[in-house]
């Protein structure tokens, strides 16, 4: 059998391919084990951001459980991505925030009371906001000043809640938190994002379950009557 000559062109080229094919090989393995990874840790820092909004703790290990645990579906509504919870012994809905701040993308996900309208929780989170000024939207300071308010009006319009400077009013009327002090354009970007947010979910957010609307009639007219009461 003849030796193959290592210094033609022949033999460079087959070792060459040889090369390329295995390195194509290898790199194809590792890029389907990266990408199921980095798929897994995409969804996990999803439900991550879904637990903060319904204000339960959690860690690095326990995070998965408890996101099973607590959210019963998870679905869309009219393609947007709707999560249905269950916070001690009460229903949540869980809606995505997408926006603009200052320097980049800003997102979070916001959790109403089963009135559709009283915010439960809130979650924020930013691509490369000033830390100590914008990248201050992820502070717990900050998010605490949404819960309890209402995003809607006594006409079921969705409304949202404004992000002001401290002293000024809502233009529309509707509830309202303070701004970042010295980051007035991530503010707004906030702003502008829960209120682009939330009129995309308008129809399922003015879907009022029968057995909800009585029992807000009935707790307008207790108040009511305290009202002329007092």
């Amino acid at each position: 059998m003849k030796k193959l000559d290592t210094n033609s062109n022949v033999y460079t080229i087959i070792y060459a391919t040889i090369i390329v094919v295995i390195v194509a090989v290898l790199l194809a393995v590792v890029n389907q084990v990266l990408s199921e990874r980095q798929e897994f840790n995409k969804k996990l820092d999803v439900q991550k951001q879904i637990l903060t909004s319904l204000n339960i703790e959690y860690t690095a290990e326990n995070a998965g459980d408890l996101y099973k645990q607590y959210v019963q579906e998870d679905s869309t509504d009219n393609g947007l991505p709707l999560f249905v919870a269950t916070v001690d012994g009460a229903k949540k809905y869980v809606l995505r925030l997408r926006g603009r701040g200052l320097w980049g993308a800003i997102w979070g996900y916001i959790a109403l009371n089963d009135d559709k309208n009283t915010i439960f929780g809130i979650n924020f989170g930013h691509e490369s906001e000033t830390p100590g000024l914008g990248g201050d939207i992820v502070t717990a300071k900050f998010r605490e000043q949404f819960k309890g308010k209402k995003i809607k009006n006594a006409n079921n319009d969705v409304l949202s809640v404004a992000v002001l400077k401290t002293g000024t009013l809502a233009p529309n009327g509707q509830e309202q938190v303070d701004a970042l002090a010295g980051a007035t354009i991530t503010s707004t970007g906030v702003n502008d994002m829960l209120l682009s947010s939330l009129i995309e979910y308008t129809e399922f957010l003015q879907e009022v379950d029968e057995a909800t609307y009585e029992e807000a009639q009935v707790i307008k007219i207790i108040e009511r009557e305290n009202n002329e009461t007092n």
